[in-house]
């Protein structure tokens, strides 16, 4: 039975209808005993096959190969798996129902073994088909899958196919199908221009959102990925501002005369914006109500608090305050009220942000001259110092709460903003792919 899916693909002004539907009962079967376990420790990558999928007509060849080479790319860049070189391959597949010889995948060492087709329906709509293999247990991970789309989209069919093929391994969601949201930056370093762009996660389809004639900062996006807030100098001070991605239209938040705004963030239902005030040297916690209007002020202290982010039930909000004398972290209840100190170590403790998970908050620690990305469990214990460098800032989380995005930068008067992602073991430190100097970036959910 066919199950179709269909999604508005927003953020870059494209209608899509994307099917999603299992293959025949043949494609189907349990579950093999090939996983990986995602822990702290060193892991091996696991090596996989990935022929190049078969094109069903001529005129599909050069999509076929675009497509194999993202999603290979996609696996390759987690650290978790290790692409097998397609001159080791012994097997040839030519035919996307031909049985596989497992034999030969077993050869040259493969566990995984993925297999597809690219093909085009009679309406002109893209499809590609997938599937899975153990090669040892000669057994199918899953059902086998197709996705529809128009023939412009084929880079989200890729990233949804290795979405897939992550999840079915790691059992962990992946994260491939997602946008970043970043502030793109171009000129020296005491006259820089700053423009927010939105890009694929990997760095693919920039779109820039605003010219460069205001600063822009600190882009965040809401939890259906439609909309971004990010803090604007437009109107000559801070200010908060909305905008809707699909029209790039935008319009200013949180308005408190003789006060400026920053540091905003959606609620997990999207209906509230938890931000900073400031007014007279001192800033504080307030929320938005987007439906009312209604605005609430949750901390009331002769203290900086700043860089709000809610729990993701909602119900707790962590923040950064020099309460204590220097920057440290708190959790505090949604809805204001006494805050409890959560980091523990020496140092100068910012920008906390919370796990989609809900096991782990990010945040920016200085120390002895350096800047460092940590996590910490959410009562504080377990802190993991993820990076060390001149300037590291600002994290993200991906939508699985498993990767790290953040901002690094060079030192010196030629210093440079760029993009690096690291897993939460402090792994796989590398650097994101922008089209050129970049700061501050937002990880979508995965898109719809």
């Amino acid at each position: 039975m066919k199950a179709q899916l269909i999604t508005v693909f927003r953020g870059l002004g494209l209608c899509l209808a994307l099917g999603a539907s299992s293959l025949p009962a043949w494609a189907q079967g349990a579950g093999g005993p090939l996983r990986i376990e995602i822990t702290e420790g060193v892991i091996e990558p696991l090596p996989f096959a990935l022929p190049v999928f078969i094109a069903d007509t001529p005129d599909m060849a050069d999509a076929a190969q675009d497509i194999t080479r993202v999603i290979a790319a996609d696996l390759r860049g987690t650290g978790l798996f290790r692409e097998i070189p397609a001159e080791a391959h012994i097997s040839t597949i030519t035919s996307f129902d031909s049985p596989v010889q497992f034999a030969d995948w077993q050869a040259i060492n493969a566990q995984a073994l993925i297999t597809g087709s690219v093909g085009r329906t009679p309406e002109g709509q893209m499809v590609v088909r997938f599937r899975l293999f153990d090669v040892f247990s000669q057994l199918p991970l899953g059902d086998g899958l197709q996705f529809v789309a128009t023939p412009e989209t084929w880079r989200r069919m890729a990233h949804r196919v290795a979405d897939q093929v992550y999840s079915r391994i790691t059992g962990e969601s992946g994260y491939f199908d997602t946008r970043v949201a970043f502030i793109n930056e171009e000129g020296p370093k005491n006259a820089r221009l700053k423009r927010l762009a939105l890009m694929d996660y990997d760095g693919a389809n920039v779109q820039y959102l605003t010219d460069s004639s205001a600063i822009v900062l600190a882009p965040r996006f809401s939890p259906d990925g439609r909309s971004l807030l990010y803090t604007s100098y437009e109107s000559g001070t801070p200010r908060i501002y909305q905008m809707d991605i699909a029209s790039v239209t935008h319009r200013p938040l949180a308005d408190l005369p003789g006060t400026m705004t920053f540091a905003p963030r959606y609620s997990p239902d999207g209906q509230r914006v938890v931000f900073s005030v400031e007014r007279g040297g001192n800033s504080d916690i307030y929320v938005l109500d987007l439906v009312t209007g209604m605005q609430t002020r949750l901390t009331e202290a002769p203290s900086i608090e700043t860089a709000p982010s809610f729990s993701p039930d909602g119900s707790q909000v962590v923040f950064e305050s020099d309460r204590s004398g220097n920057q440290q972290l708190y959790i505090m209840p949604a809805t204001g009220g006494p805050a409890q100190r959560i980091s523990r170590g020496s140092g100068r403790y910012g920008t906390p942000v919370w796990s989609p998970r809900g096991d782990y908050i990010a945040f920016t620690k200085q120390e002895a001259g350096r800047f460092h990305i940590g996590v910490m469990r959410i009562d504080g214990s377990e802190e993991r110092l993820l990076t060390a460098s001149f300037l590291d800032e600002g994290p993200t989380w991906a939508p699985n709460g498993r990767v790290v995005m953040f901002t690094r930068e060079t030192a010196g008067t030629n210093g440079a903003p760029a993009l690096y992602s690291v897993d939460i073991s402090g792994r796989n430190l590398q650097r994101v792919a922008t089209p050129g100097m970049a700061s501050d970036p937002a990880w979508s959910p995965l898109l719809q």
